[in-house]
Parts: C-alpha cells; structure tokens; sequence
C-alpha cells in the first residue's frame, strides 16, 4: 500500500500556498480536489502536473461535490451538476490519475411523494458519467457517505442496490471506500468483507463515531491497526489517501508505522 494525502486540509488556502505544500509533503500520493476556490483550469492542471512528474507521485481527482446533485429532481440543476462534473473529467484525463472519485446524488425532501424518483435520476447519473469516462479511458469510483447525510448511497444495503440496479453497467463503476464515514454506521468490517473486489481507492480519517469532523488519525474511535491489517489481508494494493483536516503531517507519520507493523 502507498500512502497520500487529499488537499481537502488545505482547501480554504490560497492555490500558491497549496503549491507549496504539495511540493514538501512527504508521501507518494496526492489526491486533488477539483473544487472552487482550487476549481481546474489550465494552469492548475499544468501546475499539478509538473508537480507530480519531478517528484514522481501518482495522483488520483476528487471530483467537485459542493452544491453538486446528480440526482436532483430539477432537470435544470441536474444537467448543471453533470456538465460540471464532465468539466472535471476533461481536465483530469491531462493528469492520467489512478481514479476520479465522485459522489452519489441527495435524497429529494419530496421524493417519497414522487415513487424515489430521485434514486432512478441517481442512476441515470451515474449510467452518463460512466459513459463519458469511457470516452477518456478514465476509471471512475463512488464513494460511501455517511449514514447520517442525506446522499442516496451510503451503506451496504444502498451498495448491493447500486450495483444490483446497475447491472453490467456497473462492472465499471469501482468503490472509494471511506473508512471514516464507514465508522459513523458502524459497517468498516461488513463493507470491507461484502465489497472488498469493488474497492480500488481508500479515504482515511478519524472520528468519533458520530460527526464526520475528519480528525487526524488516532484522534478517534477508529481501530487503524485492525483497518490496516485487514485491507492487508484483502490483498489490497493500492494507496490510502489521508482525508483528515487537521493534524495531517502527525497523521502521515502515524499510517506510515501502520502500514510497516
């Protein structure tokens, strides 16, 4: 496993201060999020990507998600959240990263009026970015989100009806399984037994089982030594990437004994 680091800690700074961070963090992984004030253009993406090629990192995208809805009922918004997100796969085919990963679409507060419509836009969603990935040859991954938020797939129950729904279409559709939004349902191990083939990128950080606060690592109820020995024993071989928003460098230092125990 190879470690990295999300920018999500530093979202808030300016993109020069990013820069610099992302040259002297010290992992082999750095995950970019697309996201406004750091939203791509071509002199982000070029930026990124000399930065990845002189310190030989790999990279994966987090594709934007404020204000994103992929599900909304309002065919206006809906195809607003889309074009924004094909934006997203357009520059970060430039990048080749590992994967782009992305969210499922929000529970509409008028959906169980409307048949869950919002579930089979959810879907449809998911059916046109697949397709328009194919056209960059760009491997796409979801995410699991918290139990306590209002985004259609979550848990395991939402997963196995994601890719029961999806079918063959979903064969392409790989999981970004998040271990600190896993911990709010309390399903880290009944994900990992049921989807441990599906999984292709890995988020960490910490909490307290309740709030998804993004804690350093260590700083919640999370059993990291019992996480790490079972993506080991899964034979998973790709990166996690720190999503923590705080204590990030103390956090590297403590996943880089994790993974060597």
């Amino acid at each position: 496993m190879r470690l990295g680091v999300s920018t999500l800690f530093c979202i808030g700074d300016r993109f020069s201060e990013v820069v610099k961070r992302l040259w002297v963090v010290d992992v082999e992984h750095l995950e970019v999020v697309d996201e406004w004030p750091h939203e791509f253009n071509d002199y982000r993406v070029n930026l990124i990507k000399r930065i990845v090629d002189e310190r030989g990192l790999s990279l994966s995208i987090h594709a934007p998600f404020a204000d994103v809805n992929i599900a909304s009922i309002s065919p206006i918004m809906r195809n607003s959240a889309l074009r924004r997100l094909k934006r997203s796969m357009k520059f970060s085919a430039r990048l080749n990263p590992t994967v782009w990963v992305f969210h499922s679409g929000v529970r509409s507060p008028i959906s169980g009026m409307l048949s869950n419509i919002d579930w089979k836009l959810n879907l449809n969603s998911i059916r046109e970015l697949l397709h328009e990935a194919k056209k960059y040859d760009l491997k796409i991954a979801i995410e699991n989100l918290p139990e306590s938020s209002a985004f259609l797939v979550r848990g395991v129950e939402d997963f196995e009806k994601l890719y029961e729904d999806l079918d063959l279409d979903g064969s392409n559709l790989g999981i970004a399984f998040d271990v600190g939004h896993s911990n709010i349902g309390g399903y880290i191990d009944e994900f990992m037994e049921k989807f441990g083939e599906r999984i292709v990128h890995v988020h960490i950080h910490d909490n307290d089982g309740k709030m998804d606060s993004h804690l350093g690592i260590g700083s919640g109820s999370i059993n990291w030594i019992r996480v790490v020995d079972s993506l080991k024993k899964m034979n998973y071989r790709s990166v996690l990437v720190i999503e923590s928003i705080r204590d990030v460098e103390e956090s590297i230092k403590r996943v880089k004994k994790l993974i060597q125990h």
